[in-house]
This record gives structure tokens, C-alpha cells and sequence, in this order.
């Protein structure tokens, strides 16, 4: 039975008790030694191939390769093993909270992996680096780890239905660092009050704006779900040592709430598990077959079943102008209520430009269909016909739109809109998606098959075969696996792959 926890800011002179605030909630929560039911588990392997997918795409990346090598360039703590780096040889390990950093990045950076959205938004496999890093250091099996895994998408979840961290411009890893340290409380069995500083330090030192986020993106929004990972492991570590953390950290006078979010005058009902209840959040999760911002999936989809039926919208002379009406999010975040000019520049960032629905609709209207590359080349964006079509696409804020995509109801939340192209002639064409097709109410719902699928092609390029296989028969005995096999779930690439990857030196 969900518990809604009303959170609100107290003075300092109501001295609210521990057990009255979100973070202990949190914490008791991470403690319950509650079963995870069979589906979340099936769903955590998912996670794990699509995450181990994104990561091999993007293993040969400019940030990818310098946070690699910044984790490379640390030895192994001396308290346990160490954990793998993506792309790296099994032995070849780094302290686990810079191995949570390298992951977390490759993961991260093509923002092809997994989503929720709610009050706020996040991609809650971001988890995975940081508890898993753990998890090979200190040497837990797989049935550990999965417990873990279900809380920190648990937290994560709860935390993105309640609280808004965006219209605050509050960077929505603010809500990662207290899940990824409930997580790793779960993962290595710690008490409630070790697990309550440990979110509280996490929480405290993961509040960032979204100028990361904002006009000229930058590689720092790949990096930026990892340094929340980072701080979760190192605030995990002070804790268990007996250091205390700013509290209340939601709910004091000062606090986040107060000052960061809603003022002094603001509450929030947060949904939270009851104690001895499964924790099933990650079930409302969902993943990505485009490597685009979650928004822009439904509008792919749409955009190539267009270009399968009208294939004179391709061309730029046929068009007058082409409107999406759509989420007050995606109008204002990755749309034309943005205000970037950059989000119409054909030299902008590969960051940028999945961030522009503008471009990606023109795109995979033009190509039915999307690259996790090729569609982000700077040839691609920079064709005349492209940047003639590109430039007639606006949005627009729809009210019944933007009401779907806050919708408590699965089965009316939508992530799409409608598409209104004015032709050349005046003739005016119209179409609508609500979903994406990979989504579970999607035309086609993502199964084991498709995130193997997906694994494949993005693995084959820079993985041998036998490691394709080695990793996919591992990962999918995740609930018995040993500890020395836990420490084994990772990709190593090819020989000659790294090589050829950048290299970059600094302090370190």
C-alpha cells in the first residue's frame, strides 16, 4: 500500500523529529528487507543490457575517454577490489566511486538509455554505475545487487512524481544523489540512521542549476548524472564512518526546499512504499529505441511513419510551415519556447542538437528514421534542404497536451502531440502520437528480445563476439551470480578499440 509523505519546510524552533522527515522515510525504506518480486527483477536485467548498449556506442567519445582515463588514473582503495570500467580489461579496476564516474558517463552520454516522467524528469539507470561499482569493490552477489538496483529506481521514481526540480531550474540529478546512496545502503545492508546521512550529504552536494542543460549544452550534461553517482558513494563512505550531514536537509528553514525549490511557504506529498511493501517503481520506467531526449521519441516515431506515407513532405519546397503542438515541457525545454537560437544552428553541439525537437523531427522526416550517429553528423546538419525544413518547424504549448503528460494515469500519460504542416498549397496535413512505440502502451513494446536487440547493435562494433555473448549469458543470471561474477558484469572492448579512442592528460 503506497504511504504518502507530506513534506513541507519547518523553522528551526519546530525541531522536527528524524522520524518525520523525507530523508529518514527514504532511509527506512533503502532498510526494508523486502523481497523484489520476479517482473522488477526482469526488468533490472533490461536495465543493466541497455545500459551496458548505450555505454559500448559510446565507448570511443571524446568525454567518455577522459572520464575513462581520469577513473584509470586512480588505483584501487584499499578497502576492497575495485570495480571494472566500461571498455577496459576485468582486471584493470579503479576505486569505486571513480569507476561509478567513467560509467556513469558512458551510460550517460549518448542520452540513449532509460527514462521517467513526472513532476520532474530523470533517467533512473543512472543508478546503476555507482551501486554496481560497489557492489564488485566490496564483493556482493547478484541477489544483492538487485536489491540495491530495485531501491535507487524506487527513490529515484518517487522523488521525480512529487517534487519539481526543473521549473526551479534545479538540475534533475539533485533527485539521483539521494536514490543512488539509498541504494548502496541497500546493497551493503546498513542501518536506517547510516543510510539518512548518507542521502542527506548526497542530496546536499548534488543541487546544480540547469545551465547544463541550457543553450549551448555542453559534455558536462553526460558528466553531471555521474558526479551524482560519485558523491553517493563517497557520502555512503562518511556516513559509515559516523559523520552527520546537514538536516533537516529537505525540510529545514534553510534547507533545499526553502531556498532551491517552492520557499519557505511549500509542501510536497511524496508516494512511498509502505514498509513490507515490493518496491516496483522501476516498472513505470521506460526505455529508449532513438538517441534522442525522451520527448523527441514519439516525434520520431511520427516523423517516419509520415515520411512512409507522405514522402513529399521531405522536401522543404513542399512546406509552409510545420507546428507541433505538444507539452508545455517539450515546448519550453527542447522546443521553440526554448529561446535558443541554438537549437536552429547547424554548427551547434551533438548536445544541443538532441535537445532541438525543431532539427530531429526535420531529420527523421527527411530519413524515416533516426542514428545514434549518422543523424548527428555535421554533415547531416548541416545539409541546405535540411536547414531550408528545419527552420520552418515551430511548437506550441497545448493545454490537453501538457495535462496528459502530468497524468497520474499510465494509461493516458503521453509524451507526444500533434503535428499540423501547412503545405505549399495551403493544404494542411495533421497527425498525432501519444506514446513512442517503444513505450509499454507504444505501438511496439520494448521486450527482453529488443534490449538484446539493441545491445547488438550497438556492441558489434566495438565488441568481439565472444564478449557479446560472454556479457548477454552473464547479465541474464543476474539473481545467482557469485561475487567474483558480479565483478565480471562489464564490456571489454576489442583489442585496438581504446587505442584509437582519445587519450586526454591532466592533473591526475
Amino acid at each position: 500500500m503506497t504511504v504518502i509523505h507530506h513534506t513541507r519546510v519547518h523553522r528551526s524552533d519546530e525541531n522536527l523529529a528524524r522520524e518525520g522527515q523525507l530523508a529518514w522515510h527514504l532511509a527506512e525504506i533503502a532498510a526494508d528487507p523486502v523481497e523484489v518480486d520476479a517482473d522488477v527483477v526482469d526488468m533490472i536485467i533490461n536495465r543493466i543490457i541497455d545500459n551496458a548498449s548505450v555505454a559500448a556506442a559510446s565507448l570511443t567519445r571524446a568525454p567518455v575517454s577522459a572520464a575513462r582515463q581520469q577513473a584509470l588514473d586512480h588505483p584501487v582503495s584499499v578497502g576492497g577490489e575495485g570495480a571494472t570500467i566500461f571498455g577496459a580489461p576485468l582486471a584493470r579496476r579503479s576505486s569505486p566511486e571513480w569507476a561509478a564516474w567513467a560509467n556513469g558517463v558512458a551510460v550517460r552520454e549518448l542520452d540513449y538509455h532509460d527514462t521517467f516522467l513526472a513532476a520532474d524528469y530523470s533517467h533512473p539507470g543512472d543508478n546503476i554505475p555507482p551501486i554496481l561499482a560497489v557492489a564488485q569493490h566490496i564483493g556482493s552477489d547478484g541477489a544483492a545487487l538487485i536489491r540495491g538496483l530495485a531501491t535507487g529506481y524506487e527513490i529515484q521514481i518517487d522523488l521525480v512524481r512529487a517534487i519539481c526540480l526543473h521549473k526551479h531550474k534545479i538540475d534533475h540529478v539533485a533527485h539521483l544523489g539521494p536514490s543512488a546512496a539509498a541504494g548502496i545502503g541497500t546493497l551493503l545492508g546498513l542501518d536506517v540512521e547510516t543510510i539518512y546521512q548518507a542521502i542527506g550529504q548526497a542530496l546536499h552536494t548534488t543541487t546544480a542549476t540547469r545551465q547544463s542543460r541550457k543553450g549551448e549544452i555542453s559534455t558536462w550534461k553526460a558528466h553531471a548524472p555521474a558526479f551524482a553517482g560519485k558523491m553517493a558513494v563517497e557520502a555512503v563512505d562518511r556516513a559509515m564512518r559516523g559523520e552527520t550531514s546537514p538536516s533537516p536537509i529537505y525540510e529545514g528553514e534553510d534547507g533545499v526546499i526553502a531556498w532551491m525549490l517552492d520557499g519557505k511557504d511549500a509542501s510536497y506529498d511524496v508516494p512511498l512504499p509502505g514498509a513490507g511493501e515490493p518496491k516496483r517503481g522501476i516498472l513505470d520506467s521506460y526505455t529508449k529505441e532513438h538517441s534522442a531526449e525522451y520527448q523527441a521519441q514519439a516525434w520520431i516515431d511520427l516523423a517516419r511513419k509520415l515520411h512512409g506515407e507522405r514522402p513529399e513532405l521531405a522536401d522543404p519546397a513542399n512546406v509552409a510551415s510545420i507546428v507541433l503542438h505538444t507539452s508545455h515541457h517539450t515546448h519550453y525545454v527542447i522546443g521553440s519556447g526554448a529561446n535558443d537560437p541554438q537549437k536552429y544552428d547547424p554548427t551547434a553541439s551533438r548536445e544541443t542538437l538532441d535537445h532541438s525537437i525543431p532539427y530531429i523531427f526535420a531529420v527523421a522526416l527527411q530519413d524515416g528514421g533516426w542514428h545514434h550517429v549518422d543523424s548527428y553528423a555535421p554533415a547531416r546538419a548541416g545539409r541546405e534542404d535540411t536547414v531550408a525544413l528545419w527552420h520552418k518547424i515551430t511548437t506550441a504549448e497545448d493545454a490537453e497536451w501538457t495535462r496528459r503528460y502530468h497524468s497520474e494515469d499510465p494509461n493516458e500519460k503521453a509524451f507526444g502531440g500533434r503535428v499540423v504542416i501547412t503545405l505549399a498549397d495551403g493544404k494542411v496535413v495533421e497527425d498525432e502520437i501519444a506514446v513512442a512505440d517503444a513505450h509499454p502502451l507504444g505501438a511496439r513494446p520494448f521486450a527482453r528480445e529488443n534490449y538484446i536487440a539493441k545491445f547488438r547493435l550497438l556492441a558489434e562494433p566495438v565488441l568481439e563476439q565472444a564478449e557479446i555473448e560472454r556479457f548477454l549469458e552473464l547479465v541474464q543470471r543476474l539473481p545467482e551470480l557469485t561475487a567474483d561474477e558480479v565483478r565480471a558484469l562489464s564490456i571489454v572492448a576489442a583489442p585496438g578499440v581504446l587505442a584509437g579512442a582519445p587519450a586526454p592528460k591532466g592533473l591526475f
